[in-house]
This record gives C-alpha cells, structure tokens and sequence, in this order.
C-alpha cells in the first residue's frame, strides 16, 4: 500500500487535498493523525524506532525488530471505519493479561513482529497490516534499523552542574534530573528511503506534539531525515505540547520546547508553530515564544486545540487549524481562522541574544 497519487481537497477527500507527514510517536502522534485523516485519504506517518520498554522493548530484544509499539499505534490511528476494520483495530490494540510469556504484548506487536519475520522488510509488513486494517495511508519507520537514545542530564549527581549519560528512551523518559541534549545510537543512522519519499512529495509536514526528547527531537537527529525537511517545498508545521511532560520537560516553558528543538537542529526552518491559547497566557510569556519562533522563521498561531480539561489535543479542532493551514498556504498568504490569533516571529537581534543565552 502506497501514499496515492491524486491530491483530496484541504478539508475533504476529492481533489486537490493536501498530502500530509506527520512525524512523532506514542499517543502525540495518535493525535496528529487522528486530525489528518480527517483533512485527507493521503497521510503518511513517519515514527520513531528507538522504544525499550514493555511488549517492544521484549520483542526487539529477542527478535532483533524495531520496535513496533509505536508503529502499531499509527496504523490504529489510521484504521478504517468498516465494521472488519473496527474489529481488527480493537484487535491488534489488544493487550494479553496473565503473568505467562505473553502477558504485557500487544497482539498487534506479535504480528508485526512475525510479519516482518515471514516477509522479511518491516515496511512491507506495516503496508500488510495496514491493508489488514484498511489505512487509508502509510505508516513507515524513521529509520529501518531499531535505534537507541542516549542524554546528558544533569541533577542526578551530588553536584547538579555535573552531567550523567544515560541510555535508552525509558530511561530517558522518566528520568528524574533534567535533559540537556539527546543522541542517536548508531549517530549517523540511515532514513527510511520510503519516508524520505514522501517527505519529498509532501504538502504539509506536522512534527508534534509528543514526547520532546524521545518522539519529537529523534527525527532531525537522522542526517538524510533533516536534509530532505530542510529542502522540502511542503508547509512544516510544529504543534508543541499542551503542557510539560514529568521526566523529560518537567518546568520547561512553551518557549524552552523550542530553544532545545533548535540546539538540536541548528537552522531547521518551521513555517508555523500551533499553540493552544489556553496553554500560553497573553502577555510576556508570548513575547518570549515569538522570539523563539524566530529560531526557525517562523509564525506563532494561536488556537484552541485542546480537550477541555485535559492536557490531551482535540483531533477535531487540531484538524481545523492544519485545514486552515492548508488552505491558506495553497492561496499563498497567512490568513488565520475566526478566533485565532497570529504572531509574526522576526525578531532578528533579539533572537540573536536569546539564541546566545541558551548556547
């Protein structure tokens, strides 16, 4: 199964709508992809490969797979809504209870798991049980090899200035000190050539939300990755987060999400940062993430895109804000939806000193 070749309208299905990347993993990109499929038949989810724990944690152990978690929780979020399709959905998020070898899996990690085994190509086997599944897109690896995550966090020491590695996207995850920098293991990891592929042939890229340090951040860490996003011709999109993550951003501002984003991919440009208004106050605190957006060239938005009550994105009202988008980048300017409000985020010297302050 392949990203088809006829464009859908921005906010529907026929012709003319956007192609759309989303990139991430866990229930961040469950949600991104929960909004796209709303806007097109023609989403593509790009996921990261470096989970450690639980059912893919066990998998890629014994079995030498990428970890499948992550990838299974795309090709759910992109299910079809046939009664088979529901069925097969619920199935494969089953999880086996017990206290026997199977107990923690989820069945659709087992079959991803034995397809990639019987078919021998993890993407083969993902197009497989997309099809199983009736996606209506793609779900494709970042990298086709499992990778590994390693940080310097600091406050784990008697002294907190001094640094601790530590390795592993769990540990990383729940670490109780503070994240300064994340690595790939192996450092220069290849691209998934499909992804890349369709990078190329994107109209929108969507990176977040989702774990900033294990889900987000991992992606411009693949060289071929970052290179192909620095010179797409697609409208990329940075959703961040409703709320710091305890662990990995625990105390960390809307605007610190962006400084460490761009500490670790100096010069990726972003055409638009998506905020929940309710997340940011008015006031210096939106002055500040404006400048940080310049980090990247790029515009702020402000929306409603949140549950209410929840620090949880609506796929609804997300969907809303990546049409308008949508549309407003196909008619080349930057015309905003009722009730949202927009920051242009082009403050060359104040960008410069704040840059400086976090180097």
């Amino acid at each position: 199964m392949t990203a088809r070749d006829d464009h859908h309208p921005a906010g529907g299905h026929g012709a003319g709508a956007p192609r759309i990347v989303a990139f991430g993993g866990g229930h961040g990109l469950y949600a991104t992809l929960s909004a796209a499929r709303r806007l097109t038949r023609d989403v593509t989810a790009v996921v990261t490969v470096a989970d450690d724990g639980g059912s893919s944690g066990r998998l890629r152990a014994e079995l030498g797979v990428i970890p499948p978690g992550d990838l299974r929780m795309a090709l759910a979020a992109l299910a079809g809504d046939e009664p088979c399709a529901a069925d097969w959905k619920r199935t494969v998020q089953h999880r086996f209870g017990g206290t026997g070898a199977l107990a923690g899996h989820s069945v659709g990690n087992l079959i991803l798991a034995g397809l990639t085994e019987v078919l021998g190509d993890p993407v083969r086997a993902l197009d497989e049980l997309g099809r199983v599944l009736r996606v209506e897109g793609r779900v494709l690896p970042m990298s086709p090899v499992a990778l590994d995550i390693e940080a310097d966090v600091q406050g784990l020491e008697a002294d907190p200035r001094v640094s601790r590695c530590i390795r592993g996207q769990v540990a990383v995850a729940t670490t109780p000190g503070k994240v300064r920098r994340v690595r790939l293991l192996p450092d220069d990891p290849p691209a998934s050539p499909e992804a890349l592929a369709a990078v190329r042939e994107a109209d929108m890229v969507a990176l977040g939300p989702g774990s900033w340090f294990s889900s987000v951040i991992p992606h411009v860490l693949v060289p071929e990755l970052l290179a192909t996003l620095s010179t797409s011709a697609a409208q990329k999109v940075l959703i961040l987060n409703l709320a710091p993550e305890p662990g990995e951003t625990a105390g960390f501002s809307a605007e610190r999400h962006l400084h460490v984003l761009s500490q670790h991919a100096p010069g990726f440009g972003v055409d638009v940062v998506v905020v929940d208004s309710g997340s940011v106050p008015p006031g210096r605190e939106r002055e500040h993430l404006a400048r940080a957006a310049g980090l990247f060239g790029a515009r702020v938005v402000y929306a409603d895109v949140a549950e209410p009550g929840r620090h949880v994105h609506d796929p609804r009202k997300l969907a809303e804000v990546l049409g308008e988008l949508a549309r407003s980048s196909e008619a080349g300017h930057d015309r905003v939806g009722a009730g949202w409000e927009t920051v242009g985020a082009r403050h060359e010297k104040a960008v410069e000193r704040e840059n400086a302050s976090w180097q």
